[in-house]
């Protein structure tokens, strides 16, 4: 079985956001591999143990992402492809169709990813790439079985599930509850330093620059406002009511 993951490095979670100029500082930022790729990349290495097969992890990124794929490596996978964006502007239909030129001369069985990015949140990804390929796509998947060439999937519903079958090649998106993605072990990060990984450029790929253009513009970058102290009220019951009340009514004024 071949496995394809579009994996993507984040800020680590803890980190805290700066901005510069309208931009999201990087300076002495930690990055991860994102928090839902994880769940890909784990899905993946278990599907490759169970059917045989490979596991290529795929990104875009500046030349620090592939400390995020060698991770992946350390993790099981066995192969790895980065696609440098340095200088690219771009946005899930960008990161689409430049996956999609990386993808559609590979074999494949079934493709994974994060359900979302932590850092965009958009969720776009997954979809996009699987209709760039004209493939099924099921999100938020929390269960994947596969028979032959069926896969069974639950997936959460906003606080319910549902199940689905559909035929491979498939494209899923891994929610949060799928599995428990592993640590690298010490031997698999030795052996990561000596598996492939590829490197492309948009010009191995055939892309024009115009053809991929960002479909979205980020106007501004700010963090929220800081909330105002909190106010105790005190007195009785009857009185604190009461003061509520008009501070809700006058200052809030939200009743």
């Amino acid at each position: 079985m071949n496995i394809l993951v579009v994996m993507k490095q984040t800020f680590d979670t803890e980190e805290k956001i700066t901005i510069k100029n309208g931009q999201i500082s990087e300076d002495g930022v930690e990055f991860i591999i994102n928090p839902y790729d994880e769940y890909a990349v784990e899905e993946a290495i278990k599907l490759r143990d169970e059917f045989s097969g490979e596991v290529t992890v795929i990104t875009i990124g500046p030349p620090r992402a592939e400390s995020a794929l060698r991770t992946a490596l350390a993790m099981g996978a066995d192969k790895a492809v980065i696609v440098d964006d340095q200088g690219m502007n771009g946005d899930g239909y960008t990161h689409s169709k430049i996956l999609a030129a990386v993808i559609k001369n590979r074999p494949y069985d079934i493709i994974l990813g994060g359900n979302m990015s932590i850092d965009t949140g958009a969720g776009q990804i997954g979809p996009r790439l699987a209709e760039e390929l004209n493939i099924a796509h099921i999100s938020a998947v929390t269960k994947l079985t596969i028979e032959g060439t069926t896969a069974k999937v639950i997936r959460d519903v906003e606080g319910d599930s549902e199940t689905i079958e559909a035929g491979l090649p498939l494209l899923v998106t891994a929610q949060q509850g799928l599995n428990e993605p592993r640590y690298p072990s010490l031997p698999g990060i030795m052996k990561a330093k000596k598996k492939p990984m590829e490197r492309l450029s948009l010009t191995d790929l055939k892309l024009q620059t115009a053809d991929i253009k960002a479909k979205t513009l980020i106007a501004d970058q700010y963090l929220p406002p800081k909330k105002a102290a909190g106010r105790v009220l005190s007195g009785e019951l009857g009185e604190q009511v009461k003061e509520l009340v008009q501070l809700l009514r006058h200052e809030a004024k939200v009743v």
